[in-house]
């Protein structure tokens, strides 16, 4: 396990449950675990190492299995989220800790909600972006999604074997291009559902749009990291991430027992008011949502004209809430 030095952030790969899994990691003391969305990789983390590792944490973001340079199991079932708790856990292990503050962002969300609530033991405090505690502890089911936005919406779309994994991986440049440019706050505003609606006889990457040039907090140079990264799995690039969304029903059939089951451990939410997710989500429900789920939420951070990509379109404000929920759990 020779550590590979990139810049600061020293990289590896650590076996974990059987699966082989990068990470990125810097600096040195309690741990601090970062954990992805779709479709993204550790990279997605790459302005918060610096301020968290110079305020005295040992920081390491994982390619979550499926995911960029991380190993990618062969079958759908190697996906649920029991699965990927175990990788957090097993990870925390194979690091050398007996504990560590959790990080999620999008699908690193639910991982990161979920790892707290069933072993709180190995969880000093969590914090979720953008995607909220649920209370079957995953995704709502896909009966709801479709009864209301229909067949098309992206969640159901992405159910079909080998449909979006080829679109996606057909051009990769154009996929990170559109899909983090629509998902952020600098889209069009449309006054229509922010949620990504595949329309009929179209691809997802046709209905979204093209951007005349890159919003200030996306480069080209960040696309071409992520390309990268991808670029190891060839045809499969995108196989690992969407076969997550295609356990989404057996996520809630794996968990109906602990549903409602709040998250034992200090919180703090945060996203964008322009968040596809939120928008989606009356206020007055996400307020019951983080009272029941969350009954330890140090704070809930709201932030103006930032979309689905939290930690990337208002990095330094996203730190400075870590930088102020971590002093809260270390007194």
């Amino acid at each position: 396990m020779t550590k590979q030095a990139y810049g600061r952030i020293a990289h590896r790969h650590v076996e974990v449950n059987g699966v082989r899994l990068h990470v990125a990691e810097q600096g040195e003391g309690p741990l601090v675990l970062l954990l992805h969305g779709f479709p993204e990789s550790w990279y997605s983390w790459r302005h918060q190492f610096a301020p968290l590792a110079e305020a005295g944490y040992r920081v390491v973001a994982v390619d979550q299995r499926g995911y960029a340079r991380s190993e990618q199991p062969a079958s759908v079932d190697s996906y649920t989220l029991l699965h990927l708790v175990g990788d957090v856990t097993g990870l925390i292990r194979a690091l050398g800790e007996e504990r560590a503050v959790l990080v999620g962002h999008d699908w690193g969300a639910p991982v990161a909600w979920t790892t707290a609530t069933l072993r709180p033991d190995l969880v000093r405090g969590v914090a979720g972006l953008s995607v909220p505690p649920v209370p079957t502890l995953g995704l709502p089911p896909l009966a709801q999604a479709r009864e209301r936005f229909g067949d098309g919406f992206y969640q159901v779309y992405f159910q079909r074997p080998g449909v979006a994994d080829a679109e996606l991986v057909r051009d990769p440049h154009l996929t990170f291009r559109r899909l983090l440019y629509t998902g952020s706050g600098d889209r069009p505003r449309t006054g229509e559902s922010r949620a990504w609606v595949v329309g009929e006889g179209q691809t997802l990457l046709d209905g979204l749009a093209e951007p005349e040039k890159l919003p200030a907090w996306l480069s080209e140079a960040d696309i071409e990291a992520y390309v990268a990264d991808y670029a190891e799995h060839g045809e499969r690039a995108f196989t690992g991430g969407l076969n997550w969304y295609r356990n989404i029903d057996r996520n809630n059939e794996l968990l109906a027992g602990l549903f409602g089951l709040p998250v034992g451990v200090p919180a703090l939410y945060v996203a964008g008011d322009q968040d596809m997710v939120t928008t989606l989500i009356p206020e007055e429900a996400m307020r019951q949502l983080l009272q029941h789920l969350a009954p330890k939420l140090y704070r809930r951070v709201t932030l103006p004209g930032v979309g689905h990509w939290t930690q990337q379109e208002s990095p330094a404000e996203v730190t400075e809430a870590l930088l102020d929920f971590l002093r809260h759990l270390d007194g």
